[in-house]
């Protein structure tokens, strides 16, 4: 029976894979000099504001979530667009298909040694 060709593909879609990239993307962005600082204080205040408690900025009952998106979405608006497409493009590029050949079965008359074994005490030297 012919063996199928089976594929891994190395950064696929999916929501954790586009949320792991938008992280990437935002932390790339911060990285890099050609944004302003004061654009970089954006995603870091809404990672600040994770760690507040809740209680202590009463919003809406989505506030936390809803405030996190606006910021890195702002963020995302006011960088500019060229180095945000360059960093994009860096990272999808991390997306590649690995072909793996498939597996051919090992002869089964190969690499076996058909043979007695006496054990006829101990060796002289």
């Amino acid at each position: 029976m012919p063996e199928k060709s089976r594929q891994i593909i190395v950064g696929g879609g999916g929501f954790f894979r586009t949320l792991s990239n938008q992280v990437r993307l935002i932390a790339r962005l911060v990285a890099d000099r050609r944004v302003s600082p004061l654009v970089k204080v954006l995603p870091i205040a809404s990672v600040v504001y994770m760690f507040i408690p809740t209680d202590a900025l009463p919003l809406l009952p989505f506030d936390d979530a809803a405030l996190i998106w606006l910021a890195n979405s702002l963020f995302l608006e006011m960088c500019p667009q060229d180095v945000v497409e360059e960093h994009r493009r860096a990272i999808e590029g991390d997306t590649t298909i690995v072909e793996i050949p498939p597996q051919k079965p090992a002869p089964e008359d190969d690499n076996i040694i058909d043979a007695e074994f006496r054990e006829e005490g101990p060796l002289s030297s």
